[in-house]
């Protein structure tokens, strides 16, 4: 049976080249960078090439990046530390309501200690009005956090123009690019952001490594406190072998971007065509066009999602329900109710996400196996049984 992997928004395979970067510094580097002595400069050769491959990525200067263990820690790290260096000049901030868990959860711990949040809404493509965000600044409003895509319905939102927006009003500006560096070209200048997360897993680099761009002149304090690591912004001995890792997969990521989009672009649409247009009750979630390109994503009516995932598993295919951090849940997305996405549509959701190496033979037994899964499950769901009844009166 083929074993056909459509979760990568979850995560994407080290890439070969990656992990051949990464071996010496897994063996006779393994100095401390922080260390003067030549096994310590050895290991800091490598984290500042790292960086320098990071930095070009997006845009940005080395001395920009921070490096840190995952998209969690640099939102929170952004967020917070952001909020707190500004504390003087006000103690309010403004996200999305489709933001990931990890600024959410932020939000709330930051509310426990007196700050105050307004939480814009978005459209039924899930996507950010930027007068909306407008209209949520306060004269104390000091930070702004709006992702740049979203992972569950794959949406991009129009960052620069709130950027501007920001600039006009003397706010900092951060966003979540997690679920888009590395898959689209991302510009820190183009874009106007004063700070911006992202993650070496999302293109083909090791997991636990991942950085926060800070804007030269932008105020952020420490996550983490201790040592000098990182200019002494994020405190702990340095995952050199990593970083190393993420740097290679950062370079790799630049140089084969228009050629990874190239291939992967068809695929899912053959995907969004092929379930929008020959399935029945099978709804596209997120912007039809306004989207990443490696990401497909819907609500299948009157089956729960749970189950179309263990189906499809069994017929060898690998795909995702919602966000990867809360599909063990059985809670609706709050992506999706955000979106005004029935509740019991919004229990059926299913997300693709692809990479270049998959083929069409691939697509074609996905195409394959699901509409018999889906008719299988239909016919044991009560909420059908019930939809034709009606249907027949």
């Amino acid at each position: 049976m083929p074993r056909v992997y459509l979760d990568h928004i979850a995560g994407t395979p080290v890439h070969p080249d990656v992990i051949e970067a990464m071996l010496p510094f897994l063996k006779d580097s393994f100095g401390n960078p922080q260390n003067i002595h030549s096994f310590g400069q050895a290991a800091l050769w490598g984290l500042d090439k790292a960086r320098t491959q990071v930095a070009a990525l997006i845009h940005a200067d080395p001395s920009e990046i921070y490096f840190t263990s995952s998209g969690s820690e640099s939102n929170n790290f952004a967020l917070k530390g952001l909020v707190w260096a500004n504390r003087k000049k006000g103690n309010h901030f403004v996200v999305s309501a489709i933001e990931h868990m990890s600024i959410l959860n932020a939000v709330k711990a930051l509310e426990r200690d007196g700050y105050t949040s307004t939480v814009v809404p978005v459209d039924k493509w899930g996507q950010v009005d930027p007068e909306e965000v407008r209209k949520a600044i306060k004269p104390e409003t000091t930070v702004v956090s709006i992702l740049l895509a979203n992972s569950e319905v794959g949406t991009i939102e129009p960052i620069d123009q709130i950027a501007e927006m920001c600039k006009k009003r003397g706010v900092v500006l951060h966003s979540d690019g997690v679920a888009a560096v590395g898959v689209i070209p991302v510009d820190v200048q183009a874009l106007g952001v004063q700070a911006l997360s992202l993650s070496g897993n999302q293109f083909y680099g090791p997991r636990g490594n991942a950085a926060l761009y800070v804007r030269k002149g932008t105020k952020i304090l420490p996550l983490i406190d201790g040592g000098i690591q990182e200019n002494g912004k994020r405190a702990g001995s340095e995952n050199t072998a990593g970083i190393v890792g993420m740097g290679q997969a950062a370079e790799l990521a630049q140089q084969n971007m228009d050629e990874r989009i190239a291939r992967i672009k068809p695929l899912r649409d053959r995907i969004i065509q092929h379930l929008s247009l020959k399935m029945d009750h099978v709804v596209l979630t997120g912007h039809p066009k306004k989207r990443l390109p490696h990401h497909a994503s819907f609500c299948v009516a009157f089956v729960e999602g749970e189950a179309l995932l263990l189906s499809l598993d069994m017929q060898g295919v690998a795909v995702s329900s919602g966000s990867a951090c809360s599909s063990k849940s059985l809670k609706a997305s709050h992506v999706l109710l955000a979106m005004d996405v029935d509740i019991a549509l919004a229990q059926g959701s299913l997300v693709f996400s692809l990479i270049e190496s998959l083929t069409d033979k691939d697509i074609d037994h996905f195409l394959e196996v699901f509409p018999r899964i889906i008719d299988r499950l239909r016919k044991m769901s009560p909420l059908y049984t019930e939809y034709l009844e009606e249907k027949r009166k």
